[in-house]
C-alpha cells in the first residue's frame, strides 16, 4: 500500500459565494475543504467543463511535518534559496529527494485523480495540470492510461532558483560544472476527454472541445511568458506555491472554448485559479484538504479576483 494522503478535521465543509473581478464582473463560486479525490467519487458525472490545477507532488512536500520545517527555515524536502540582492526567495520543492516509493506513489495519486476526473469531466473538457521536467513523466502516464488525450504542453517561461547548482559542498574544486541545467520553464501538461463525435458537434453538446481564443486574429499559444508571483499578489496570498494571476487567467480563461461551464481546481491552496476563474467571468469550484490554506483562501479569492495584474498577455500579444 502507498502512503496516505495527509489526514485534517474537515468540519468546515462547503462555502457557495460570490465575487468581483477588477472589472466589476461577478462570478459564483464554491469552495470545499475536502479531500479532492473524496469529493470527486460524490460529484455527478458529466458535470465539470474544464480543470486547471498545481497540484502536491509527492503529496510528501505538504505533509505536515513538512509544511512545519518549511515555515521553521529548515527545509526538509523544502529548499530554502538563499538571499539573492538583498532579496530573500521563496521555498521549493526539491523533487530530487523523491525515492522509488515516493515516485510510486505520485503515479498512483494520478492515477486514481484521472480515473475520477475521466467520469466527472464531460466529453471534450481540457485539464491543465502543473508539473515538473524531473516528475512530469509520473503524471502524464496515468492520465494517458485512463483514456486522455494527450494535447501538448502549456510552457510556462519562468526563471526559478531550480537547478544550475554546483556539486554539493565542492563548489570550488568544480567550479565550472553545474549538476544540473538551470531551470527556465515549467511545464503544464494538457490533456482532453474524448470528444463525442466530431469536435464542431460536441462544441454544440458541450461547449467543449477545444480552446478559447485569444482573438479572432490569434489562436491561444502554448508559450506564455510569467515572472513568478511577488510583491502585492505575494502578500495578498503567502502560499509557497502561489502562480501568478498574470499567467493563470489567459489559462484558465482558454480552459472554456466558450466561456460556458464549470473550472475546477481539485488542489486549490489559496484560491488562485479560482480568482481567475472570477475575473474571467466564470463558474468554479475549489476543493483543498489543508485548512490552513482553506481558511486562506476564503480571504485570498475576492481580493485576487479584484487584483489587476502589472504585466502584459503574455500569450498572444503581438509585438
Amino acid at each position: 500500500m502507498g502512503r496516505k494522503y495527509p489526514t485534517y478535521d474537515t468540519s468546515l465543509e462547503c462555502i457557495v459565494a460570490e465575487a468581483a473581478a477588477a472589472t466589476g464582473a461577478r462570478a459564483a463560486y464554491e469552495v470545499y475543504l475536502d479531500d479532492a479525490l473524496e469529493w470527486l467519487d460524490r460529484a455527478a458525472s458529466d458535470s465539470i467543463h474544464a480543470v486547471v490545477t498545481d497540484p502536491p507532488y509527492g503529496v510528501l512536500e505538504y505533509t505536515p511535518k513538512q509544511l512545519e520545517k518549511m515555515k521553521n527555515g529548515r527545509g526538509g524536502v523544502w529548499r530554502i534559496p538563499p538571499s539573492f540582492d538583498g532579496c530573500a526567495r521563496r521555498p521549493l520543492p526539491r523533487f530530487t529527494v523523491l525515492t522509488e516509493a515516493h515516485k510510486e506513489d505520485i503515479r498512483r495519486l494520478f492515477a486514481r485523480l484521472a480515473e475520477r476526473l475521466m467520469r466527472v469531466l464531460v466529453p471534450g473538457a481540457h485539464v491543465f495540470i502543473a508539473t515538473n521536467p524531473l516528475v512530469s513523466y509520473l503524471v502524464y502516464e496515468p492520465f494517458i492510461a485512463a483514456g486522455f488525450e494527450k494535447r501538448g504542453e502549456i510552457i510556462r517561461m519562468v526563471m526559478t532558483l531550480r537547478g544550475g547548482d554546483r556539486p554539493k559542498n565542492a563548489h570550488d574544486e568544480f567550479a565550472d560544472v553545474s549538476v544540473m541545467p538551470r531551470s527556465c520553464w515549467e511545464p503544464w501538461g494538457l490533456f482532453r476527454k474524448p470528444c463525442e463525435g466530431r469536435v464542431q458537434d460536441n462544441l454544440r453538446t458541450w461547449r467543449t472541445g477545444g480552446l478559447r481564443r485569444i482573438s479572432a486574429d490569434e489562436p491561444f499559444k502554448d508559450v506564455i511568458r510569467s515572472s513568478p508571483a511577488r510583491g502585492h499578489e505575494r502578500q495578498i496570498a503567502p502560499h509557497p506555491s502561489l502562480k501568478p494571476q498574470h499567467f493563470l487567467r489567459q489559462v484558465v480563461r482558454a480552459a472554456l472554448p466558450l466561456g460556458e461551464g464549470v473550472v475546477l481546481d481539485p488542489f486549490m491552496g489559496s484560491g488562485a485559479t479560482i480568482a481567475a476563474a472570477i475575473a474571467c467571468g466564470y463558474q468554479s469550484i475549489g476543493i483543498e484538504l489543508n485548512p490552513e490554506y482553506f481558511m486562506m483562501a476564503l480571504d485570498c479569492i475576492p481580493k485576487l479576483a479584484a487584483y489587476t495584474p502589472s504585466e502584459a498577455n503574455g500569450n498572444g500579444a503581438k509585438r
